[in-house]
């Protein structure tokens, strides 16, 4: 488990929305995910996924040793660390950053637009979690659920926004690089476009996960569970 880490610093976020903390020593990572309960097939396809940028030849294979339970576990993390941790801690740096006075208005905008920002990230994934999560849910337990509904006419919507997180936080930092003035606090600043790029390169990633493995997980599921009702339609 080490190795991977000191292989790939972006690890550290798969093994917190795991659930997974550090301190496991040289335990191999089948090890440490099952001294945690967790899912090591699935930890090691979002880990393979991360380290591969997304590149996936294999999906179908992939998904087929997934647990979803804990995929989306792992997605629910993420949306807590995004909306609850990352965004309220790089708006602090943000304001300490830069002048708010109400005379700078090129801050006054950065700020606003930063806010706009995070409550677009925020409204996103409540939606995810509300509707999308909740339907795969019931469908893992058999609820039934309307025979118009599927994974592909509710994640439709999601699929757009997820573009329109990118290309909002696109403009922002570009925003803050062509229009204001650094001065003295130009370190203070650049931390924050770093935690920006760095977020967006966390969110992309996020999002292209959704959008590929889960999604392939989901359809799959959703094969399966109507194959089922198939079956008990000619048994009856």
């Amino acid at each position: 488990m080490g190795d991977i880490i000191c292989d790939d610093y972006r690890i550290l976020q798969v093994i917190s929305r795991f659930g997974l903390t550090l301190g496991f020593g040289d335990h191999t990572v089948s090890e440490t995910c099952l001294a945690a309960g967790v899912d090591a097939p699935t930890f090691l396809a979002v880990v393979n996924f991360i380290r591969s940028n997304g590149r996936t030849s294999n999906l179908s294979d992939i998904v087929e040793s997934l647990s979803l339970t804990a995929l989306m576990n792992y997605l629910r993390r993420s949306h807590d660390y995004f909306v609850k941790f990352r965004l309220p801690a790089i708006r602090r740096k943000l304001i300490e950053a830069i002048d708010c006075s109400a005379r700078n208005q090129i801050a006054f905008l950065i700020l606003k637009f930063y806010d706009e920002f995070a409550s677009e990230v925020g409204r996103h994934m409540d939606y995810e979690d509300k509707h999308i999560h909740t339907y795969v849910t019931d469908l893992m337990k058999g609820v039934k659920t309307s025979p118009d509904v599927n994974i592909h006419k509710l994640s439709h919507q999601h699929h757009d926004n997820h573009a329109q997180l990118e290309k909002s936080l696109s403009e922002l930092k570009s925003i803050i690089i062509k229009y204001y003035p650094t001065g003295s606090n130009a370190q203070l600043l650049n931390d924050v476009l770093i935690d920006l790029f760095m977020t967006e390169e966390d969110l992309f990633s996020h999002c292209h996960l959704e959008d590929t493995l889960f999604l392939e997980a989901v359809g799959r599921l959703e094969d399966e569970r109507q194959e089922q009702a198939l079956s008990l339609l000619h048994i009856s």
